[in-house]
Formats: C-alpha cells, structure tokens, sequence
C-alpha cells in the first residue's frame, strides 16, 4: 500500500473529512474540515468522492515524501508549495513522483489548506468518520515521523486547474434569525447589519471571535438563558459582549444569547477570513436560505465541469484562432 510520510509539519496539520452527523445528543459536534468547500473542490481536481479525507493545514504546511507516484491536488488558502524545489500551483493537482520532497510553507491569504491525495486515506474510521475531532480527544495533530496509508486510486490525469470562490479576505457574510435574534434591540440588529467587524486572533476551530467597531452587543433585559443545543454557524455573543462564531468543533450546547446563524454555505468564508480582515453580516428570510444552500450545492456538483488543464494543449482550443501566435516578430530589416 502506498504511504505518505511526514518529514515536518506545522502546529496545526490534521486529517479530517466531511465530519460526523448524529452524535449531538452525547455531546460530539460535527468537525471535519474547517473549509468543506475545499474537500469538494480536491475532490473535483482529482475525479474522486468529496467524502475523502484531506490533510488539513491551519497556516503552515510541512515536508512530504511517498514511497509511490501519488496524485495530489492542493486547495484552501493559498500557500507555499513546491516539489524538488519547483514551485507548484495551488488549486490544481499535480504527480508527485515515488521519493520526491513535497513542501508546504505559510499560507498567503486565508488560514486552512488542505493536501489531497488519490484514493484518499486509509486511516481507520472512528465513528463514521476518519477526523480528527481534538477537542473531543479523537485523533492527535499530525507530526515528523507519521506515516499515512493512502487507499487504492483508479488513476486519472493530473495537471488541472480550478478557480477557487474568492472567500479568503472576509466578506459579506449571510445570516438567518436564530432562536434569540428578537431578544435583541432594534438598535443591535441594526447595527449588525450596518457595521464592519473583524476577525479576532481569537480563533480556532471551535470558534471565531469578532470585533465590532461600535462595541458589544447585550440583551436589554439581562436575562440569563438555559442552556439548549447550537450548531456550527451560530453566533454567540459572550457576557462581554463579543461575537462568536461557532465552527466545525464547538460545543454541542450553550447558555449564550444567538443573534444569528451563519448560513452553512457561508461558513467557509469566516472560517478562511484571516485576523484583521473584515466581515459583513446581512439577513436572509429563510426561503432565501434553503434556495442558496442549493445552489451552492449545484455548484459543488458541477465543479469537475470547472477544471481547466493548468497548460493548455493547442490541439484542445477550440478558440485557438482568436489568440495573437505571432506577437513580437518584427521585419527582417529592423536590426536596431
């Protein structure tokens, strides 16, 4: 079997997945990626189920090496990436040879980048799923020295491009009412749709703090609230008033007030935006919602017809004649 081995790695490199469903009520959330968005788009790079784990790379990469030619494609935030030293595009996959040194280095824009390989990797599932959940305690941090199996992979080419959706410097970011949006004033509300806010350093995976320039947001009535069940996309706002959205391993309950809940195919957007970029909440009906949520999910679907050969062959350019082949000759006569 095809293994990939760690010669370094950043702080912050996991395997993760789609995440697991149906433990809510035994208090495991979700997890998995961080950017679902990038599982679907290495999986449509390199023509296999989006289901396959990738390694996740929270702003720092590492050094790879297999003991196999390997398909992989590179997706998420943009970050440093060269094979033998040949600097390699991201968002697209590539043939890594048996033996060559595969090197990741910071992110560029955004904070998640994900290494994908073909035929996904064999790491035992534990309840349904192959990520690792830490704060949970399932899985451990990837570290020099870790060798992965890698799953059989039917083959396919190599050398394609995709263009990711710009969501790695904040945005506009579309929310739905949630259970205690009412509880708040008109004013906040307001404000919440009107104001800048910016991505703390206060963030992980469990969650993503944010900095309102007009200052905290409270309840008139100071009341305290049971605790009841959230999900990844609710907004918390904290006793000091501060924005927290929850993310892919957040706590399965909380007693803080929710003034909103990001729409899922929004998440990626917030979980990509670095410290200091700014983000912009705007409601949604919830009509409005579901209808986005599909045509997000038309969209992943559609992805493979997205590729593009990151070098294009002239004998596939059905526009070729439009293209200026001969620019720069001049006449034999210009010798200056």
């Amino acid at each position: 079997m095809t293994t990939l081995r760690i010669l370094r790695a950043g702080p912050g490199v996991t395997l993760q997945d789609m995440g697991r469903s149906g433990y809510l009520d035994v208090g495991l959330s979700r997890g998995g990626a961080a950017d679902r968005l990038a599982l679907a788009e290495g999986a449509a790079l390199l023509r296999q189920a989006p289901e396959c784990a990738a390694l996740e790379m929270a702003g720092m990469g590492g050094e790879f090496e297999a003991d196999a030619d390997l398909r992989i494609a590179l997706t998420g935030a943009p970050m440093r990436a060269a094979l033998d030293g040949v600097a390699l595009a991201w968002h697209a996959s590539h043939l890594m040879p048996a033996g060559a040194r595969l090197s990741i280095g910071p992110v560029r824009s955004g904070c998640y980048g994900y290494l994908h390989v073909g035929g996904g990797f064999a790491a035992p599932n534990c309840l349904g799923a192959q990520s690792a959940h830490l704060s949970a305690g399932i899985g451990n941090a990837l570290s020099e020295g870790d060798t992965l199996e890698i799953g059989p992979d039917g083959g396919g080419e190599t050398g394609l491009l995709l263009e990711p959706e710009d969501r790695f410097d904040g945005g506009t970011i579309r929310i739905v009412a949630s259970a205690q949006t009412d509880l708040f004033s008109a004013a906040d509300l307001a404000r919440l749709e009107s104001e800048p806010f910016h991505r703390s350093r206060r963030a992980n995976r469990m969650g993503v703090a944010l900095k309102p320039e007009g200052g905290g947001f409270h309840l008139e009535t100071g009341r305290n609230l049971v605790s009841e069940v959230v999900v990844p996309g609710d907004i918390q706002i904290t006793g000091d008033g501060t924005p927290f959205v929850l993310m892919a391993e957040c706590q399965t309950t909380g007693g803080y007030p929710r003034i909103g809940t990001v729409l899922p195919c929004d998440l990626p957007r917030v979980a990509q935006a670095p410290a200091g970029a700014e983000l912009r909440f705007r409601f949604v009906d919830l009509d409005a919602a579901v209808a986005l949520e599909r045509a997000e999910a038309d969209r992943r679907s559609a992805l493979g017809k997205a590729r593009r050969p990151l070098i294009r062959d002239p004998h596939r350019m059905p526009d070729l004649l439009s293209y200026q082949l001969i620019s720069g000759v001049v006449a034999g006569t210009e010798t200056d």
